[in-house]
């Protein structure tokens, strides 16, 4: 009888586990679970992983920077294409601590300021920046779109025969990067206070910040978390902070958008562009032994009117739209003819490629691409990748102009990019260990259940076989 009790016994113990481990499968108790952990770290609020990452990035930042230098600047100006030669990288470790950092609404909201800060890696780099590079006189030519119809063209073109000024110059990395005295703005600027004498694609960006944000802290909602309520005062709902993807200027290295889906659109604000980012998912990639969707930004964000509406505003003048691929930011950019695309023209209209000898767009160099850990949000991997391109055209009234082709002409495009520290990665290994013991323990326990189900049937098949009595094996006949 003890025996059949405990036959019975491993009979209901194989069917409960059976009966839990399913019913956990179907509530999804344990997902569920470890997803609320989680939200409960993505919060901006002191003692918490994300605001420990958020306010001082552990994993390293670089900005590479790749210029194009102009070869035929002579044959250019009586009209032949412009080719160019890709020199670089020149790259640089960002700092971007965040600073000022001031808690609001209940911890609802925290305001911040990013401070960047740009150190050079001579190692990590082609040569020094004392590297001369030939390329678009940008002062020049801002000035001469902005004056081409005023009367002080003709001053203006006087001055630049005068001084030797011409379409194109010569200038080291370091001064192009971060500033140097424009002859010709200098002179200008005694007529016109407003206008800097110094000019640098990167001017006064090197130690300083582009602004107080406003963030969500994620407090009374997770899918907040990080998204910029307000950037130097103004509102700007629809943004999200591009420390959600490590990669755009003017803010931090901390990256996190909790429980990331393939189908989500994941949205950023890029002070570059002037305007909100998004990217749609790709594929699932692998970093670090840690797996994580690739979201990239898709064709439509720098497409021509007629295939993405949303671009009209960057038509300037208004109806003036220069094609797929490239959009004019002269707008935000006090009024430089500054045309923004992907690397090398990368999915943009073949005549931009065509247009400029040198131009070898590929996907895998010049693609911008955010790569995240779907459950935590970590970014593990991101890479910005930008071209700062110039319009060129001929101007009567400008000798200096000669007959040059009217073009988009590359100045440099930059990698920004960002990968997981080792420290970071070892945690970020360790919650995927959890995640998976845990969310698999419903499996574990259904498959526990079917062992001993086996294992029941096996002893209730031997307990119902008749046992053989003495009587039956004594032989018929005796002596």
């Amino acid at each position: 009888m003890l025996k059949s009790c405990c036959i019975y016994c491993s009979g209901f113990f194989s069917l409960s586990i059976l009966i839990v481990g399913i019913a956990l499968v179907l509530s999804n108790v344990f997902p569920q679970l470890v997803q609320s952990v989680v939200k409960k770290q993505v919060v901006l609020e002191n003692g918490t992983m994300a605001f420990d990452a958020w306010e001082s990035p552990p994993a390293p930042i670089y900005m590479q920077f790749y210029f194009f230098n102009l070869t035929n600047p002579t044959e250019v100006l009586s009209g032949a294409r412009p080719a160019v030669v890709e020199i670089g990288p020149y790259t640089y470790r960002e700092y971007r601590p965040m600073e000022d950092i001031d808690f609001l609404d209940n911890g609802t909201k925290v305001a911040a300021v990013n401070n960047k800060t740009y150190i050079f890696q001579p190692n990590m780099s082609r040569g020094p920046e004392s590297d001369l590079i030939r390329t678009v006189n940008i002062p020049a030519v801002t000035l001469m779109e902005r004056f081409k119809d005023s009367a002080f063209a003709t001053l203006i073109s006087s001055y630049m025969r005068y001084t030797g000024e011409t379409l194109f110059t010569t200038h080291s990395v370091g001064e192009f990067l971060w500033g140097y005295e424009d002859a010709l703005l200098k002179a200008l600027h005694i007529f016109m206070p407003q206008l800097d004498e110094d000019f640098g694609l990167f001017y006064k960006n090197n130690g300083s910040n582009d602004g107080q944000y406003v963030f969500r802290t994620g407090l009374d909602d997770y899918k907040d978390f990080a998204r910029v309520d307000t950037w130097k005062g103004e509102s700007s709902l629809s943004w999200w902070s591009s420390d959600q993807c490590n990669m755009i200027n003017g803010t931090n290295g901390a990256s996190f958008h909790p429980v990331i889906r393939k189908n989500e659109t994941l949205y950023m604000f890029s002070s570059d562009l002037c305007r909100s980012l998004y990217a749609l998912y790709e594929q699932e990639v692998t970093v670090k032994g840690i797996p994580g969707y690739r979201f990239v930004p898709p064709s439509e964000v720098f497409a021509n009117l007629t295939v993405n509406p949303a671009n009209a505003g960057f038509c300037v003048p208004a109806g003036n739209c220069l094609g797929s691929g490239v959009l004019n930011v002269s707008a935000c950019k006090q009024g430089a003819p500054i045309i923004m695309s992907s690397p090398h023209f990368y999915q943009a209209d073949e005549k931009f490629v065509q247009d400029v000898f040198g131009m070898k767009p590929k996907k895998e160099y010049h693609e911008t691409t955010i790569d995240i850990h779907p459950l935590t949000g970590i970014v593990v991997r991101a890479a910005k990748r930008l071209q700062i391109n110039v319009f060129i055209e001929k101007i009567p009234r400008f000798s200096q102009t000669g007959d040059v082709p009217t073009v988009i002409m590359p100045v440099l495009y930059l990698n920004e990019s960002v990968v997981i520290d080792d420290a970071s990665a070892v945690k970020l290994r360790s919650i995927v260990l959890m995640q998976n013991v845990v969310v698999n323990i419903p499996f574990m326990l259904i498959g526990l259940g079917i062992i001993l189900g086996v294992v029941f049937m096996i002893l209730m098949c031997r307990q119902k076989v008749p046992e053989s009595t003495v009587d039956e094996r004594q032989p018929l006949l005796t002596s």
